[in-house]
Formats: structure tokens, sequence, C-alpha cells
């Protein structure tokens, strides 16, 4: 049994926080996104924050290390667009695989110097972290034409195990389908995990996660009250359409604050036969599309779903910082994590 899956029966974990709200606090210019390397490239990059952990390694790993500070368990890597089709909004599909190598190096250094400077703090992990695209398999973008796709099945799946390719070598302890707004997309990803693991199953021996290779941790995305994805997915519909990928976890981040999430966490609660993770926005965004919701609100909210016995992983989406886990860390810490179902065959 792997360390993650130990940990998990004895107590709840911490993810981090946003990776974008911290980087828009250093209010970098597009010289700072384009370093030495990119100085000439032909288009704009700035707002292509994966590219920071190739041009600004020092911001990347400073962020993780103030999140390690604040007491997260779990690290992401800087790859949520670290695909060649997101990278395609800036021509640089080819560096999907260095991106997703740099990510993790960077992850890793921030653990390394973190645990150098705090002898006997406990394990910590690196979740890869896998977006959604900005394409999607379910839905046209031309109104005009519902049965179009501007990409296929096919061309997902070898993005995503490109990217895997790169997050497995790099050296992550998990892999994070995240924010998913598009079960078909999702289920790409879940075959390219698979895929990559029985074409390179000498990969997948250090997991200790037999055949399978890496734990998945997969995180949806439930985008208004109607408690439905954006391609239109109950929740109960969502997970019964992943759980054949015997993930380690199953969950929900962004688009809602953790007042809005809670009847949703409540529901996957009752229904995931594996661990359930939750990592809402800090709150709804305002007028102006920033977040409002203090640290100690987002921490409340949490606790109440620990103490209700809903969830084994916590942390922060959209606008959350460190402070925000410092504060959800202190709020479950002690607190008994959700049990496993027993399940029973008849």
């Amino acid at each position: 049994m792997s360390k993650i899956k130990k940990l998990l029966q004895q107590r709840i974990l911490v993810l981090d926080g946003a990776m974008g709200t911290m980087i828009q606090r250093h209010k970098l210019t597009e010289a700072d996104y384009r370093g030495e390397r990119f100085k000439d490239w032909h288009t704009d990059v700035k707002g292509n924050n994966d590219l920071l952990s190739i041009t600004r390694p020092d911001i990347i790993k400073g962020i993780h290390k103030e999140y390690l500070a604040a007491g997260s368990d779990i690290i992401e890597t800087n790859t949520f667009s670290s695909t060649s089709i997101a990278q395609a909004d800036y021509d640089m599909q080819s560096l999907a695989y260095e991106l997703n190598v740099a990510s993790v190096k960077c992850a890793r250094e921030a653990i390394e110097a973190f645990v150098a400077e705090n002898p006997g703090t406990g394990p910590k992990f690196i979740a890869g972290a896998i977006g959604p695209l900005n394409k999607t398999l379910s839905l046209s973008p031309d109104v005009n034409n519902p049965g179009y796709r501007a990409v296929t099945f096919d061309d997902v799946v070898n993005a995503y195990i490109e990217q895997i390719r790169g997050l497995v070598d790099g050296g992550v302890d998990v892999l994070l389908i995240e924010t998913i707004f598009d079960t078909l997309n999702a289920k790409a990803a879940i075959f390219a995990a698979k895929q990559f693991f029985r074409d390179y199953p000498e990969k997948g021996e250090r997991f200790g996660n037999g055949s399978d290779g890496a734990p998945v941790m997969i995180s949806g995305t439930i985008t208004d009250a109607s408690g439905r994805t954006l391609s239109g997915q109950t929740l109960e519909a969502f997970y019964i359409s992943v759980a054949h990928a015997s993930p380690l976890s199953v969950g929900l981040n962004c688009a809602l604050g953790a007042k809005e999430m809670r009847p949703h966490v409540s529901e996957l609660a009752h229904l995931a036969g594996c661990y359930v993770s939750a990592y809402p926005n800090a709150g709804l965004p305002n007028a102006m599309g920033e977040y409002d919701e203090l640290p100690e609100q987002t921490a409340g909210f949490l606790e109440d779903w620990a103490k209700e016995g809903y969830v084994n992983i916590v942390g922060g989406c959209c606008g959350t910082t460190p402070e925000h886990i410092a504060a959800i860390a202190k709020a479950v810490n002690g607190v008994t994590p959700r049990a496993l179902p027993v399940v029973e065959y008849s």
C-alpha cells in the first residue's frame, strides 16, 4: 500500500490552494513570462502560467513552499494547461512534455527545501495536475453545427498521454484529473493513464498501486445550483461515469464557493466508494471577478464538512491563498476522516 493511502486511513489530508491567485500577486510582465529563452517568441505569452515553471521557476517554487508552510500535505504541479492542445494557444505545443517535467521539478525542489528547513515534518506528496482542456468532446463550439467537435477523442487521449509521461518521468506521486466540466474529456484522461501504464509497466512499479500505476484523483465541477456539470450530468451520473477507474478519490472543485458546494459534497460522500476530496473557491467572485471570502470563513465551512464525515482531502481552488490553507489545515486537524463504506456483495 502506498504512503498516501496509509495516511488517508489515519487523517484528513490537506491540498494546496490556487496557483493563479498567487502568481497574480507578483504582477508579472510579458518579459517575466518570456525570460531569456523566449524573449523573441512570435506570440504574446503573458498569461501562460505554466510557462513560468521554465522561465521563472523561483516564483513557482516559492508559491509551493508557502503552501507547504501553511500545512499542505499535497501540492499540485503548475500544469493545469500543460498539454499540446492547450499550449497551442501560444504556439507552444512542442513544449508540453518539457513543461510537465519542469513543473514537477519545481514541486520536488520546493518539498526538499521545505523538509530541509523543517526536519521531522510529515511526508509531502506531489499531485500531477491534469486540467480539462480548452476544447471539449461533448459540446460543439459552433452553435450552428451541434454535431461539430473541435477535437477528437484520440487527439485528447494522445495529448493526455504526453502530459502523463512528463508528469511520471518528473516524479509525481499521484495524478489529479481536475476541474472536470466534460466527463468525456475526463474519460479520455483516464484512458490515457491506463494506456500509458500498460505500455510502460516499469514506470508504474514505484507507485505501489499494482498494474494501475499511479493512483488517480478525480475532481469534477458543478457549475451552478442545478447540481450538474457543464455538459449536463448529475453528480451521481458523473460518479458512475468515472468509478470504473478505481480512483484514489473522487471530489469537487472550482465554480462554487464552499457554501454553495456543501449539498453536492454531502451527496458525493454518500455515493462514493472511494475517498472524497473537496477544494472550493474562496466564495463566489464579486463584480470585479475577485474573491472576498476570508480564510476563517472558508475554513469554517470545511470544518463543518469534516465533522459531518463528508471528506478525506480538503483544500482550496480559485481565490484561495496560503492564509486560507493554513486556516483549513488548522480547522480539520484532529477531525476523524470520512470512513470508506463497506461494500457488501451478494
